[in-house]
């Protein structure tokens, strides 16, 4: 049995930076030969760019070698990637696949106990102690969002209620009877929630929760806030990616929400160009950039996530810290030749107390020119249709003045957008493709 984490901090998160450093050098040179040595991809990659393991000295070499994309993972599907027999994993988790082959992870014994620690790490800086009670609404399966949690929370030595994504208004019933302390869910289902909660007649703010956690998908302050008020409850980010192991690669410390803290002794971060690949000082926003420094089963040399952030000094912990995320760069719309994020157009929405965070972007295109259309809910007491409208011009000229593009806003009574259960669908491309 996994033993329970003792109650105050790892050593390393308040180690200093060259401690840190130090053992950021050490493992990371044993990540690049453990992949180079057992992962054809790398072993071809590494030797196309003129470069070799031992070409590994400080932390500035890794800039020398090249780039994991998601297309490298799917080009060898399933299990090409694996730097351990097959026979040597524990469990593998996969992507839905739904824009080509799924990406597919595994983890040996040793992985999954690596990945239990931060999570439970990340679970403890958001505030969470042994003992308490975890509402998990992370969808469980092949997703690592809901075993990650799961796992982490166990190890921390909490109670852990398995009840995945879905059956909104069981999820409801269950945080009235369990009583839990703390919820791992989707920001946006956590809304969902929210509004089960407002359609039986009951006070969020009443209930047990305490402490939400939060990741999945981007999330402005803005959503945060109504998420607390709902819900008389701090709201923390925790940041994960499957390829790199889950969720629990970073978390928000809940004495200052002030971005994940990303746990730097297990997975080191850049910050690069996204268009020419350059390496950008901390405190540059572009594409974040991961190496494994203690993965078995599937280490990855300099994995690009397309999550378009920020390198910020630690705060709360050394380990640096990210800003919250604003997109990803592959979600990114270009309209009319502007480059927007739905996280913009969301913040703009939710500068109005009357809308909610429930919204989806709808992209067509007449002749040449490209149709923004965006639809969002009113909250349950902004109901006049004269509001509405007055409301939604409002949010056109914001969206115009913030964003750079023109829009339609279309406000829906509570309940008009459609929900999701796990990540958001926040954007629909309907345009010609190729054109």
């Amino acid at each position: 049995m996994a033993t329970v984490l003792r109650a105050g901090l790892d050593a390393i998160e308040t180690a200093s930076r060259d401690e840190i450093a130090a053992l950021q050098r050490t493992r990371m040179a044993w990540s690049m030969r453990h992949a180079y040595e057992n992962v054809p991809h790398y072993r071809a990659s590494f030797k196309a760019a003129g470069v070799h393991p031992d070409d590994f000295r400080e932390l500035a070499d890794l800039a020398k070698f090249p780039f994991t994309t998601k297309q490298d993972l799917r080009a060898n599907y399933p299990f090409g990637m694996f730097a351990v027999p097959r026979e040597k994993l524990a469990r593998i988790h996969a992507s839905s696949g739904t824009t080509g082959k799924a990406t597919v992870v595994g983890y040996t014994h040793k992985d999954l106990q690596t990945w239990a620690d931060v999570a439970a790490r990340s679970i403890h800086a958001a505030g969470g102690r042994a003992g308490m009670m975890v509402h998990n609404a992370y969808g469980y399966g092949l997703f690592t969002g809901g075993l990650g949690a799961h796992y982490g929370a166990e190890r921390l030595g909490c109670s852990v209620v398995p009840i995945s994504g879905g059956m909104t208004e069981r999820q409801v019933q269950l945080i009235q009877d369990f009583q839990p302390d703390i919820i791992t869910v989707t920001p946006s289902y956590m809304l969902a929630i929210l509004d089960e909660f407002r359609r039986q007649g009951l006070d969020a703010r009443q209930c047990s929760l305490k402490i939400g956690i939060f990741g999945a998908e981007p999330w402005t302050n803005a959503m945060r806030r109504e998420i607390e008020d709902g819900f008389a409850m701090d709201a923390v980010d925790i940041y994960g990616i499957s390829e790199v192991i889950g969720p629990g690669v970073g978390n928000e410390c809940i004495e200052t929400k002030d971005g994940p803290h990303i746990w730097e002794d297990h997975f080191y971060p850049e910050i690069i160009d996204p268009e020419t690949g350059a390496v950008l000082p901390d405190g540059e926003h572009g594409e974040l950039v991961f190496t494994s420094l203690t993965k078995e089963a599937m280490p990855v040399i300099r994995y690009r996530t397309r999550d378009l952030t920020t390198l910020l000094p630690g705060t709360a912990r050394s380990m640096r810290r990210i800003a919250r995320i604003t997109g990803r760069s592959d979600d990114m719309m270009i309209v009319r030749g502007v480059n927007v994020f739905p996280t913009q157009i969301e913040e703009q929405l939710l500068k109005s107390p009357g809308l909610t965070g429930h919204y989806q972007i709808i992209l067509t295109r007449e002749g040449r020119m490209d149709d923004v259309e965006v639809h969002v809910e009113a909250r349950g007491d902004f109901i006049d249709a004269d509001a509405h409208h007055a409301e939604a011009q409002a949010a056109v000229l914001r969206i115009k003045e913030a964003v750079g593009v023109t829009t339609r806003v279309r406000i829906h009574m509570p309940g008009g957008v459609e929900r999701s259960v796990g990540k958001a669908v926040r954007v629909i491309d309907r345009r010609p493709k190729g054109v």
